[in-house]
């Protein structure tokens, strides 16, 4: 229980990439991030501009694309409300597609697509590239506060095993014949994930108090 874990996201690898500091790369991805974010809806050159650049970045750290596209998919909602936005906006209309759109939703939209697909892309291969332990350790040398790095430490540690127990949770359910199939079950699945707080709640406090029982003082040992 003890011992490392590699994370799901990353990739292992040996590129320059992969070989740069943690907290360099941090702050190059927030510098990346300010740009985009900053760069007016409209600008869509410009937009191609910040794509060649992460796209250079991938093609040095010889990630695999296809392992970035596939776990992309967290982009599903951003890529819902960006077509929606177009319908839903007001404004002056205007065709599109054969579509009669708001043209000011359109823009949104498009802007809105763009900014999270680089966001969403370049985070990605933050994380495919440096292993959590670095990452961690790279917030610290930031001067992020030592009680957030902990959380997250743990949270990247114990997100597994509360997977796992959620695993075994469905398991358990489809063993005994049940399979949700509409929205009548859902009360089944509520109390699921009631009882999966439940026991994550117990499983922190007696971690914590296994960390007291330590000599646990509000600071990790390296």
């Amino acid at each position: 229980m003890g011992g490392p874990h590699g994370h799901q996201l990353h990739f292992h690898g040996h590129s320059r990439v992969h070989r740069a500091p943690a907290h360099l790369k941090i702050l190059a991805l927030l510098a990346f991030m300010l740009v985009v974010v900053a760069t007016p809806r409209g600008w869509y050159p410009l937009y191609g501009v910040h794509l060649a650049v992460l796209v250079t970045v991938i093609l040095l750290s010889r990630v695999p694309p296809v392992y970035l596209l596939k776990r992309m998919v967290v982009e599903v909602p951003f890529v819902f409300f960006a077509i929606l936005l177009p319908f839903v906006a007001t404004g002056p209309r205007t065709e599109f597609l054969g579509l009669t759109v708001s043209e000011s939703g359109l823009h949104a939209g498009a802007a809105l697509l763009a900014k999270a697909t680089l966001g969403v892309l370049a985070s990605l291969t933050l994380a495919a590239t440096t292993e959590p332990q670095d990452l961690l350790a790279g917030l610290a040398r930031l001067r992020m506060p030592v009680l957030l790095v902990q959380i997250m430490g743990f949270m990247v540690r114990y997100l597994e095993v509360v997977t796992d127990e959620l695993r075994r949770m469905r398991i358990a359910r489809e063993s005994r014949g049940f399979t949700a199939r509409n929205p009548r079950h859902w009360p089944v699945l509520a109390r699921s994930f009631g009882a999966l707080f439940i026991r994550s709640f117990e499983r922190g406090e007696r971690v914590h108090l296994a960390m007291l029982s330590r000599g646990y003082t509000g600071k990790m040992p390296t």
